[in-house]
């Protein structure tokens, strides 16, 4: 039985409180370019592929960040990085108010991309810590705060970039991120205990003695998996409202088309991280991801606006759960000690999916005048996915029957 004090107890499911908090306040840095990129455009008096660069650098930062500062977790601890991430943050919106160029903007992105890392997979890799048994449910409850974070700040910052600009919405940021994060971060001070931490180090060595596979290759099996899964998440995700206007609905519908997709995923979150305490990682994770493709499936046949409405809606519910099952592979099978690099590289490649996945898309429809080419590019990479995924699983029930034999 853990104790209430530490894996699975009431100071766990308060540290999972504030951890949601932080996640959905700090990864505003991902979608604050996004509420002001028609501005952007707007005032640059440039064509739209070079007002998405900004996003494009946000992205880039993002994925280099959740390598960097998961390591850094694992040597200084969470608050150590989440407040020095803050200040990263406020920072490069600051900085970012004053540019004078789209160039310039591009740049600070970077920077703000980085710091937003903090407040994924670095602070997923924390809170999985100090969950045992429901660990699975802890990880999906924190990467919520991500889609939390895409559906409140764009409402939240509207009215301030109606009535000031977007240089304004940028100022508030700087200030509101040290505000809020640094506060909040003091309050996951606290270190798992040695013995806690020792225990979990050797269930993870156990679990991956079962697979008889090595740590490194484990690792890169599942960044090549979170590329494919992640390239064919991107068709919807980033370019449903392109999809929306070319059918001649709007860039509104398209919107609200996105904004149901990422309210599914808070739900498929959720239920996949129940699911995995109950099925582990890896059936989760294949079963999200078979979930997926069958929904990208959908938007073949159907474009009427009711139905994309409708299969936005079940793509977020199919989909949103995925990344966090790595997450939790990661802390099921790889040395604990080292969950924030390992967490962090694993993320950094589904992030890396996402950006090289959202470019193919646009780059197969200049070729073809279609998205339907790209929707059947996103399938085969999802199929490379759950390829990689079912060949993990089954080495695995192999690997048991030849220990239950032995034994």
């Amino acid at each position: 039985m853990s104790d209430p004090g530490h894996l699975d107890g009431r100071y766990s499911w308060l540290r999972l409180g504030v951890t949601l908090a932080i996640a959905t306040i700090g990864n505003v840095g991902m979608w604050a370019i996004v509420v002001i990129m028609p501005a952007v455009q707007a005032e640059f008096a440039i064509p739209r592929a070079e007002a998405a660069l900004p996003y494009t650098m946000t992205m880039i930062g993002f994925g280099l960040g959740n390598l960097v500062i998961g390591r850094a977790v694992d040597r200084f601890g969470v608050t150590a990085a989440l407040s020095a991430a803050a200040l990263l943050i406020a920072a490069g919106f600051g900085a970012a108010a004053t540019s004078g160029s789209v160039l310039m903007l591009s740049m600070l992105q970077l920077l703000v991309g980085f710091g937003t890392a903090a407040s994924f997979g670095p602070l997923i890799a924390d809170i999985s810590h100090w969950f045992s048994r429901r660990r699975g449910i802890a990880v999906a409850v924190a990467a919520s705060g991500n889609y939390l974070s895409g559906a409140i700040w764009p409402m939240a910052l509207s009215g301030i970039l109606d009535d000031f600009g977007w240089r304004a919405v940028y100022g508030a940021l700087a200030v509101l991120t040290v505000l809020l994060v640094i506060p909040l971060s003091l309050l996951l001070r606290r270190r798992v205990p040695p013995g806690l931490a020792m225990q979990a180090e050797t269930g993870a060595t156990l679990r991956a003695r079962a697979v008889d596979i090595s740590p490194r290759r484990l690792q890169m099996m599942l960044g090549l998996a979170g590329v494919g899964c992640c390239v064919a998440m991107a068709m919807p995700q980033v370019h449903i409202v392109s999809l929306s206007v070319d059918l001649g609905y709007g860039p509104a519908a398209g919107a609200e088309m996105l904004s149901l997709m990422l309210m599914g995923g808070v739900v498929s979150r959720l239920v996949s991280g129940a699911l995995a305490d109950r099925l582990g990682g890896v059936r989760t994770l294949l079963i999200g991801s078979t979930l997926q493709c069958l929904a990208l499936f959908l938007y073949l046949p159907f474009d009427g606006m009711a139905s994309l409405y409708l299969i936005s809606l079940v793509f977020g519910l199919a989909q949103g759960g995925i990344v966090p099952s790595y997450a939790i592979i990661v802390r099921e099978f790889l040395p604990a000690r080292e969950a924030g690099a390992r967490v962090g590289f694993v993320i950094m490649a589904t992030i890396f999916g996402m950006a090289l996945g959202g470019w193919m898309s646009g780059w197969i429809f200049d070729l073809t005048g279609s998205y339907q080419a790209a929707f059947l590019n996103g399938i085969g990479w999802n199929l490379m996915n759950m390829g990689i995924v079912a060949m993990l699983l089954l080495r695995g029930r192999r690997d048991r029957g030849r220990a239950a034999l032995a034994g």
